[in-house]
């Protein structure tokens, strides 16, 4: 057997997943080390993926050549497109999914990729030798070696479950913590600190009154995660179900708070706040009479349900008399109970932006270590750290996204520039450039760069690229052709429109708001016979809708491609080893002692830090000659 590899990858989690492949596909021999094999990108909390801003992240991470898309598709069991009474630049795609057939696509996956071999163990040291990464100790007393290590061990640093008083070990239910490398990482000089998330109760489905509850289906349209058109929703499809909870319910849970271990003092930690537990909401919103709760199945045949919006830690007792007081939930059956866990994270700020470690060479942090929170921005992440540990392997220029290419781009700024001091969520509010960053155009942004690396497949790339031409061949034809009011009107005001007075460019009526492609195609032929003739059927849908967007929203996305051509030309002024902050003196001593410990790479990254104010920058540029 080999124990001499490029890169070693900590943790098989979403993070793990993502950067093993990426690593190995781009022609790194790479190892992969998980405690349990069996539990491969386990969904540790809920059976979804996406949602507000993390389903954009996951439309890139596709079209960037990663597997989460892929993945999420096939072993989908109901597919939502939210925020569709907003515009296109907050839809956001979210799907539940079979948590075990998830898994086990994952481990299919991992097992058939070229260059990449797993082992199954605990890492408890890393090899560390003159400032360089030089491979990983494990708990069986294994030793490998490797240029390249990244870190990305979830919930299981040091990790410590709760549940009401009981405190147990761990990273997972019924699976174990690691110990170890948070203890040589702060020895060593790396900031590390504490935080906590939860997860809620699962039921019995056969213990519920369905018929108390409100029925909610999912899509059943074109749309999906991937970009490639031969992947596709393959499950039965599984609706999800609301209920509510009560004051009698609160009551119940206000009783437990003595013995929560959030309020009791036994949890310390920072929990995150846009997630926060049943317990946590009826504190802080007190004025609420009632919560709504989600129930979502597990899997495509299982009885098991998530309830999502019941994160909680506390005692059992509590959770299941506070779960009877919900009508449909009054013989409720619980195959385990909610709990919270604590784990060690790294300050961010510690990371370039290719999330390689500024205090040893070679070693990279992705997901929760990073003190993010969720599937998405951990794969995110992941897919990052794994491109770069293989390009760094490889003697090539790194790979960084920007602000205004992704909200991988945006996360990844966030969390190295700003730092964090709660779990962090992506939300579609973080990003400035958020037009540009819709989740339809992915594909067109970030395939070409994912191509250019290795990582998108020739024939994902020519995909795009034949996508591409059909939408700009369709606006062409929009903005080309003449429609003749007598010919238009009879339809128009068929559809409650305002007839025309004289002929106008077929693009001009595309731009009302309450008309579209698909309803002019019905009332004007030669439209019809254009999309027949030049618009492949697989992706029909999905070509159209990208080109009515750019259309509709054409004067919002341009002027926000202007404002995000202006910042760049900041990003493009070097900073880093440039200047000798601690003799600056005229920026205050907040703004020198924060750019010593970020050390921005560029000018723009400076301006983003907190506490560096404008004047701050204008010095900062007259200093560069600028």
């Amino acid at each position: 057997m080999n124990f001499d590899y490029d890169v070693i990858v900590i943790g098989a989690g979403h993070a793990g997943c993502e950067a093993a492949h990426a690593s190995a596909t781009l022609g790194a021999s790479t190892l992969l080390i998980t405690i349990d094999m069996n539990k491969i990108a386990q969904m540790s909390c809920n059976p979804a993926v996406g949602g507000i801003a993390k389903g954009q992240i996951v439309r890139e991470i596709d079209a960037l050549g990663g597997m989460m898309g892929i993945v999420t598709d096939e072993s989908a069991i109901q597919f939502r497109m939210l925020n569709r009474s907003k515009g296109p630049a907050m839809w956001s795609p979210r799907s539940q999914s079979d948590r075990m057939m998830f898994s086990k696509l994952w481990r299919e996956i991992l097992e058939n990729t070229e260059n990449l071999y797993m082992w199954q163990d605990s890492v408890n040291e890393l090899l560390i030798e003159s400032g360089k990464v030089a491979g990983v100790k494990t708990a069986l007393g294994v030793t490998f070696r490797a240029k390249a290590v990244v870190l990305t061990a979830g919930t299981f640093l040091n990790g410590l479950m709760h549940i009401g008083p009981v405190k147990n070990p761990g990273g997972r239910v019924s699976e174990p913590a690691s110990y170890g490398i948070t203890e040589q990482l702060k020895s060593i000089g790396f900031a590390a600190d504490r935080m906590k998330t939860g997860t809620p109760v699962r039921i019995d489905g056969r213990s519920v009154d369905w018929s108390l509850t409100t029925l909610q289906e999912g899509d059943n349209d074109f749309h999906k995660f991937s970009y490639l058109h031969n992947v596709r929703r393959r499950l039965r499809q599984r609706p999800c179900h609301t209920v509510y909870t009560s004051e009698a319910t609160h009551d119940i849970l206000r009783e437990g708070l003595p013995d929560s271990p959030l309020y009791n003092g036994q949890i310390q930690s920072i929990g995150p706040r846009y997630c926060p537990s049943i317990e946590t909401k009826i504190v802080t919103f007190a004025d609420k009479s009632e919560h709504q709760l989600f129930l979502e199945p597990e899997g495509e045949t299982t009885t098991e349900y998530y309830v999502n919006g019941f994160s909680s830690s506390l005692p059992i007792n509590i959770q299941i008399r506070a779960l009877e007081t919900i009508p449909a939930l009054k013989n409720v059956h619980i195959f385990r109970p909610g709990y919270a866990i604590e784990y060690d994270f790294f300050d961010p700020t510690q990371l370039y932006h290719t999330l390689e470690t500024k205090l040893v060479e070679g070693l990279y942090f992705a997901g929760q270590v990073n003190g993010t929170t969720g599937y998405e921005e951990a794969a995110g992440q992941g897919l990052v750290a794994g491109i770069n540990a293989a390009l760094k392997i490889a003697g090539k220029e790194p790979f960084t996204l920007s602000r205004d290419e992704a909200y991988i781009g945006v996360l990844i700024d966030d969390l190295v520039t700003k730092g964090v001091d709660e779990p962090y969520r992506m939300f579609t509010s973080r990003a400035e450039y958020r037009i540009l960053l819709r989740q339809d155009d992915a594909d067109m942004r970030l395939t070409p760069r994912g191509h250019e690396i290795g990582l998108a497949s020739d024939f994902r790339y020519e995909q795009m690229q034949s996508k591409l031409r059909q939408r700009d061949g369709l606006m062409d034809f929009c903005r080309e052709f003449s429609v003749k009011a007598s010919l238009v009107n009879p339809y128009l005001e068929e559809v409650g429109e305002q007839p025309l007075k004289q002929g106008v460019k077929l693009y001009d009526l595309v731009l009302r708001p309450r008309l579209n492609i698909e309803i002019l195609a019905k009332g004007i032929k030669p439209l019809s016979d254009y999309i027949e003739e030049n618009i492949e059927k697989e992706r029909r849908e999905e070509i159209i809708e990208a080109a009515e967007i750019l259309m509709k929203y054409q004067g919002y996305i341009q002027r926000e491609q202007l404002i995000a051509d202006k910042i760049r030309r900041l990003e493009n002024v070097k900073l880093r080893g440039k200047l000798d902050y601690s003799k600056v003196n005229s920026i205050s001593t907040e703004a020198r002692q924060k750019l010593i410990r970020i050390d921005p790479e560029t000018v723009a990254q400076a301006s983003r830090i907190p506490g560096i104010s404008p004047a701050d920058i204008n010095i900062l540029l007259l200093l560069l000659g600028r």
